[in-house]
């Protein structure tokens, strides 16, 4: 009698299963809001002014890319990489980017509002003028980094000229 029951059931559980599981990464997909890039590498490319609005790059790679002006708001970026990227005027409010490294990107006037940066690197990143009001930055590797007229996290002060590695 169990036996019937549980091959009842089976084909249902099965049919579940397979359109539970996380797509894949189609690193050829056209860059569109929600978007599965996971582990897909850009390094190098120019991608300005997309809408990548919560898209899916964990640990993607975007090295010495140019990604200006594009709306990665609410994005999952675990330990993706910016290093040394153009990221001007992005908009990265409410993303996750736990450990994400950005050392020696670009990130002028970035909407990091909100933001969930905690262990990011961000070693030597200029963050002149950006928007870091709520941003979670517990852990964060802020060394060198040019807060100069960047909105704080208390969404209150403005970090004077010279703010190297804090604001002040």
């Amino acid at each position: 009698m169990r036996l019937v029951i549980l091959a009842a059931f089976l084909p249902a559980f099965l049919a579940a299963a397979l359109t539970a599981a996380p797509a894949l990464a189609d690193c050829t997909d056209p860059p569109d809001p929600e978007v599965n890039w996971q582990g897909c590498n850009f390094n190098g490319l120019t991608l300005t002014e997309l809408n990548l609005e919560g898209a899916r790059l964990r640990e993607a790679s975007f090295l010495r890319a140019d990604i200006s002006g594009s709306n990665l708001r609410g994005i999952e970026g675990y330990k993706m990489r910016m290093v040394s990227a153009k990221a001007r005027e992005v908009d990265f409010e409410g993303a996750a980017l736990p450990r994400a490294d950005f050392t020696k990107a670009d990130l002028t006037g970035a909407n990091l509002a909100g933001a969930d940066l905690r262990n990011a690197r961000l070693y030597q990143t200029v963050l002149r003028d950006a928007n870091l009001t709520g941003a979670k930055l517990g852990g964060a590797d802020l060394a060198q980094a040019d807060l100069t007229g960047a909105t704080w996290i208390d969404g209150e002060r403005t970090c004077r000229e010279g703010s190297i590695g804090r604001c002040f």
